[in-house]
């Protein structure tokens, strides 16, 4: 199962997955695309491919994907939580609505699905969830913006809950790309203009990474060399080092917003 599949990241796994033979349930908000997705996995790659229309940021999206977890007659092995927003705007000059939807698809959907897959995956002892989150998660580069801070949680959540269910033969594990080549920023409003472009990475590569991380039971992946430096800078350099020479400004006060 994959959230957030029609699209990115969420795409790239569904053709992976698919091609490597696994049959899938595709969730995403618009049923439309959904149904056109499957169709084409279906037809390039054999596999039976359900879907799944649901808002993840309400309660009604997530327990309609929670009963499809928890159904026995037909498990779930993987779980891809990869659906997830940012906002092109400071705090301060935020709604409560809009962060209060960041959180609720970023974080609490991501808590509810992992929840209702694991008690089935830990039975069978085995399956795997592979939690999307982000290189920002490492610490708040993006001055202003609560994204960060939400992805923080997912892969801190991942690790957790990672140590707990590895002795029943489940792996969960947090990826944590940086900039890639998908509809997610353009969705946010957010401008990528001024990003230089040995930054980006492509979602094909980005789960080819995160899917031999999995094999070598890593908790953390990290694609490309370039962010595992960024990483291991913003574990390790002075914090006056790095908000020196954070480049993010999606969430300063003293910027024009879009």
């Amino acid at each position: 199962m994959i959230t957030g599949a029609t699209a990115g990241i969420g795409a790239a796994f569904a053709r992976r997955l698919a091609e490597e033979g696994y049959h899938l349930v595709l969730v995403a908000r618009d049923d439309q695309r959904l149904a056109e997705t499957a169709a084409e996995l279906t037809t390039r790659y054999g596999v039976a491919v359900g879907i799944l229309p649901a808002d993840l940021a309400t309660d009604e999206g997530c327990a309609t994907v929670e009963r499809r977890l928890a159904d026995t007659s037909e498990p779930i092995d993987v779980l891809v939580n990869n659906a997830g927003i940012s906002l092109n705007r400071s705090f301060v000059r935020s709604t409560v609505e809009d962060e209060s939807r960041l959180l609720r698809l970023n974080v609490h959907a991501v808590l509810r699905l992992t929840l209702a897959a694991l008690p089935g995956m830990t039975e069978r002892r085995s399956g795997a969830v592979i939690n999307v989150s982000s290189v920002a998660g490492f610490g708040p580069v993006m001055p202003g913006s609560t994204y960060s801070a939400s992805k923080a949680w997912v892969t801190n959540f991942s690790e957790s809950v990672a140590q707990s269910v590895r002795p029943a033969g489940v792996r969960v594990m947090a990826l944590c790309p940086g900039y890639t080549r998908t509809e997610f920023h353009d969705r946010a409003g957010i401008n990528t203009a001024k990003t230089p472009e040995w930054m980006w990475l492509r979602a094909d590569d980005v789960v080819r990474d995160a899917l031999r991380d999995l094999d070598r039971d890593r908790m953390v992946s990290v694609p490309d060399w370039k962010y595992k430096l960024v990483v291991f800078g913003l574990r390790h350099a002075p914090n006056r080092l790095w908000r020196a020479v954070a480049r993010d400004t999606r969430g300063r006060t003293g910027r024009t917003e879009g």
